[in-house]
């Protein structure tokens, strides 16, 4: 389905970062994170979670530095908005990431998380695991979300990869 990204996944990830869906820009460019406002590629390299600052189109190279990509509605894409949580596919991430185990599971944003755990969630490490996962709850890095931003866990998500 156009606007839908493949999954970037394989056994022995350090982290699965899980959106909602596709953005708009990110549908349209063929590569997660893509809209001129996200800081999700920023975050990456100033956390040490990757050791150079890739931009939208290399994604691919995210498996060789043990970091795999997912939403959690395959089906739609745009803004959280848009998307709503209709399509959301919790059985499916479920398998997914049963399927590769990896060691974390950061959901970039309340909204995706919300729709997994089926419950309100605060940023941080949640109680919860999925699919043997440690589950977190990063703030999104959308631009549209940057009235919420937080960089505190995202650097407590980069010091629990560390040395895996």
């Amino acid at each position: 389905m156009a606007g839908v990204l493949p999954d970037m996944l394989r056994p022995g990830l350090r982290v699965v970062f899980c959106g909602t869906a596709a953005g708009t820009a990110s549908a349209q460019a063929g590569a997660y994170y893509a809209g001129p406002g996200n800081a999700f590629w920023a975050m990456l390299h100033s956390t040490g979670l990757t050791p150079v600052r890739l931009s939208p189109t290399e994604f691919e190279r995210l498996l060789g530095f043990g970091i795999g990509l997912t939403d959690i509605c395959k089906v739609l894409h745009g803004s959280d908005r848009e998307v709503g949580m209709g399509e959301f596919d919790v059985a499916g991430l479920e398998a997914r990431i049963a399927e590769v185990e990896p060691v974390n599971l950061a959901f970039n944003g309340k909204n995706a998380a919300c729709g997994a755990l089926g419950r309100s969630v605060d940023y941080g490490l949640q109680p919860e695991r999925i699919g043997g996962a440690a589950v977190w709850v990063l703030p999104s890095t959308s631009g549209a979300a940057r009235r919420y931003w937080r960089v505190e866990p995202w650097w407590e998500l980069a010091r629990a990869c560390a040395g895996r």
